[in-house]
């Protein structure tokens, strides 16, 4: 009876080792120092702007489709978001849009994936494709990252906007973000109140009707597109604030939980400037409704 014991014994000891050892190298999985980059299309790309043969450049507009991964310092799997910044689909505000919310979302325990995305340059797909192509890499990634993989919220800003509540409205359901957030957007592709630029560039000079309902987001909503945090501001001559409130209504006809901030004056295209009368309001409000879910 004694040997059986000491016999047990050393079996536990030696399979709380083999375990141990186990569990500990599967939390040792190697992560990049944050933040990095990571080219979205290694196998190839899945379509075209045209614009590949030049090279990528920046200053030509001619992006190369990459996300740039900012990781909080978390004990547990937290949210992330994948940012979209504006630039009414010509041009990438890849800073006050993009980069530089990074530290705000950290400091609340949330992952930030920035995402670089291609001009259409004549094809529509484009920038969707870049944008689902971001979360599904997210996702993939999520237990890497420290990440829930249920609380992937994607946000944009102006036309960026308009990217990430596509892929709110449009995105096939594994891809579907959890939560989005939308600073100015533009949602509408009717010609009396879209930001005209981006239509152009989106769907060309004379887009079909069936194009222009595709692609006006307040349209497409429908139960299963995520909550939404909305900012924008009333005196926006840039991308009209009809477009924002068209988009809520459409949420709350659907019962999807949405908050809609309008300040009285700011313009378009702030981001996360401090320059813009109403930042700390702004911050403050954002904050709030992040620890509602």
């Amino acid at each position: 009876m004694k040997t059986f014991y000491s016999i047990s014994a050393l079996s536990f000891l030696f399979m709380f080792f083999v375990c141990s050892t186990v569990r500990s190298q599967e939390k040792t999985v190697a992560v990049p120092q944050s933040p990095f980059t990571i080219d979205l299309w290694g196998k190839g790309l899945p379509n075209s702007n045209g614009m590949e043969a030049q090279g990528y450049d920046d200053a030509t507009y001619n992006f190369k489709p990459c996300i740039t991964v900012y990781l909080p310092k978390a004990t547990r799997p937290t949210k992330a978001v994948i940012v979209c910044p504006g630039g009414g689909y010509a041009n990438l505000a890849m800073n006050h849009e993009g980069h530089e919310w990074a530290p705000f979302f950290n400091n609340l325990g949330i992952a930030v994936v920035v995402l670089k995305y291609r001009m259409p340059n004549g094809n529509h797909e484009v920038p969707f494709s870049d944008a689902c192509e971001a979360v599904r890499l997210t996702k993939a990634h999520a237990g890497e990252w420290n990440i829930h993989l249920d609380c992937i919220g994607i946000m944009g800003s102006s036309a960026g906007g308009h990217l990430a509540s596509t892929v709110a409205t449009h995105a096939p359901k594994e891809l579907r973000p959890a939560f989005q957030i939308l600073f100015y957007p533009v949602i509408t592709m009717n010609e009396r109140e879209t930001h005209t630029g981006s239509r152009i560039n989106l769907l060309g000079e004379n887009p079909t009707k069936e194009m222009e309902k595709l692609y006006s987001n307040e349209l497409q909503v429908d139960a299963s597109t995520p909550r939404a945090f909305i900012a924008l501001s009333d005196d926006d001559s840039g991308v009209k604030p009809v477009n924002s409130v068209k988009y809520y209504m459409a949420l709350q006809q659907q019962g999807i939980p949405s908050a809609l901030y309008i300040y009285p004056s700011g313009g378009h295209g702030w981001g996360i400037r401090e320059s813009f009368k109403y930042h700390i309001e702004m911050l403050t409000e954002l904050r709030s409704w992040l620890a509602t879910f």
